[in-house]
């Protein structure tokens, strides 16, 4: 047992699985019977399939993400990083904000660490790449896009022109391929307000290694997705790579160059790093090894699901694949939350643990304003839809899966709204120097320029 009076439940990371793990165990345990503790370095949980409408502008980005602390007020929330863990003693560190790190003892541990965009050691792309996993990158794409249309508008070099008009997406899964139609259609209603630019003059390109678009909604919808992007004049290159992109001059695997300002990075992810101090079980991709429990293997009293795990997936093994694992998507990971949080509450009452056991129910995807596929499955049979339906059933999908009634009714009220009002197409770049304008004005004033010295020497000698 820990040092506090009540046993202690860990939960490292505040995301899906962190969030709704957190809320299950609260509501399933009695009063007083553990403390809950979330461990994050973010005091608010993302909701993800959102961040391509917060690109584009159709939803704020203080509507995609929930306050942990209002989210699951019954848990002392920690703002910080855990670095390490000792299994023997039970003990983790925590590396706050601020300050020196310190211990944390617990009697139960959930690991919920998420996972981080997958890169590769691509010559510049560190430099000049940007992410789409958190709103903060959502957000800068947005003001970054709006900002090359304003370069273009105000300058007669058509080299700079040509570069701030050329938009590089590598990634044709979900996130790369929502990104890309949405920012699309945000360029697109925007150049409307420009004289100077015009779709025409725009670019947009979409790479990606595999041989096909959205390969999570299956063959048929995939191919109506790359040829729906093409007819808005979207480049779609697959089985290509970026070998460098330095300096915004990218290079293709296909022997195609453009310089681009914007290069957006949505290849895919991999479990987060830090999972490889922790002492854990990790299977060959880096996710920790997990029972069909939830249970990590060797263990009584730690617990992961989410994309930092590697689950059985029982459905496919039944199917006659023996070798399946769940997919590290949002479906999977607020449906293993809920079983996670159950068994941590059985296994802390000693009762038995429960198998987690779900059936895909398909995939939806945005692909812009109106505009979508989506695959519905119920039982034996698939529902393939597209356009207009599709887009509507993606939106109902994600607004009832957002968590708390909150917001729920804002993201919904700004959908509303929208309906009847033009996109806003303002560009708020500096939000990420926000000091810079006062830092200029409050700097000491620059000292009299040291040519003056001898035209006073010079009086002097005269007089």
């Amino acid at each position: 047992m820990s040092t506090t009076e009540r046993p202690r439940i860990l939960v490292v990371g505040g995301g899906y699985v962190g969030l709704y793990a957190a809320r299950r165990i609260l509501k399933k345990m009695r009063y007083a019977e553990a403390t809950v503790t979330v461990v994050d370095p973010r005091s608010y949980m993302t909701y993800q399939p959102f961040l391509p409408e917060t690109a584009a502008g159709s939803i704020s980005p203080r509507n995609v993400v929930v306050p942990l602390r209002r989210a699951v007020p019954g848990a002392e929330i920690l703002t910080g990083r855990v670095t390490t863990i000792d299994q023997d003693r039970k003990v983790a560190t925590v590396a706050p904000l601020v300050g020196e790190a310190y211990e944390v003892p617990f009697d139960y541990l959930v690991i919920a660490l998420g996972a981080v965009s997958r890169t590769f050691p691509t010559p510049g792309l560190a430099e000049v790449g940007i992410g789409m996993k958190g709103v903060e990158e959502a957000i800068g794409l947005r003001n970054h896009v709006l900002e090359q249309l304003d370069k273009a508008e105000s300058t007669n070099d058509e080299e700079i022109r040509r570069k701030a008009l050329t938009f590089v997406f590598v990634g044709g899964g979900f996130a790369g391929a929502e990104t890309i139609g949405e920012v699309e259609d945000l360029a697109r209603d925007a150049a409307k307000f420009y004289k100077n630019v015009k779709r025409e003059d725009m670019r947009f390109v979409l790479v990606d290694a595999a041989d096909k678009v959205l390969p999570e909604v299956g063959p048929e919808l995939g191919t109506y997705g790359r040829k729906h992007l093409e007819s808005r004049g979207i480049e779609v290159y697959l089985k290509t790579t970026m070998p460098s992109c330095v300096d915004g001059h990218v290079v293709l695997s296909n022997g195609l160059e453009v310089d681009s300002n914007t290069v957006v990075w949505t290849a895919g992810v991999k479990p987060n790093p830090a999972l490889a101090r922790f002492g854990l079980p990790l299977g060959p991709r880096g996710h920790v090894d997990t029972q069909t429990t939830l249970q990590v293997q060797g263990s009584d009293y730690i617990w992961a699901a989410g994309d930092n795990a590697q689950v059985p997936d029982l459905v496919g093994r039944e199917a006659g694949n023996p070798n399946a694992w769940c997919p590290p998507n949002a479906q999977h990971a607020m449906r293993q939350a809920k079983v996670l949080g159950d068994n941590v509450v059985s296994g802390m009452r000693g009762f038995p643990q429960k198998d987690y056991k779900h059936a895909n129910k398909g995939a939806v995807a945005g692909l812009g304003l109106h505009k979508g596929v989506a695959m519905i499955v119920m039982g034996k049979m698939k529902i393939k839809l597209k356009g207009r339906l599709a887009w509507y059933m993606h939106r109902g999908y994600h607004g009832l899966a957002m968590p708390t009634w909150n917001r729920k009714i804002r993201v919904i009220a700004e959908w509303t709204i929208n309906m009847f009002q033009k996109r806003d197409i303002t560009a708020l770049g500096a939000l990420e120097t926000p000091r810079e304008e006062f830092y200029e004005a409050a700097k000491p004033a620059p000292a009299p320029a040291a040519a003056e010295a001898p035209k006073v020497e010079e009086k002097a000698k005269a007089s």
